[in-house]
């Protein structure tokens, strides 16, 4: 009969699918790792400028 494989092509299809879950979630991941880095250093550098501007705005209103 047809229906004789039916349980091992369940049993496949149920590990792809869970395969590609898998390889989905570790490449977003692996993708949000690199954003937040990538945000992470354009934070220092806004504070960073932000330090700078303070300290120069200090220095102006000082010497006055």
């Amino acid at each position: 009969m047809i229906y004789e494989n039916m349980p091992m092509m369940i049993f496949i299809l149920a590990a792809g699918y869970l395969f590609t879950v898998y390889l989905l979630l570790a490449l977003a991941k692996r993708t949000g790792k690199k954003i937040s880095s990538k945000n992470d250093s354009v934070a220092v550098t806004e504070h960073q400028s932000e330090r700078n501007l303070r300290a120069s705005v200090t220095e102006v209103v000082n010497s006055q």
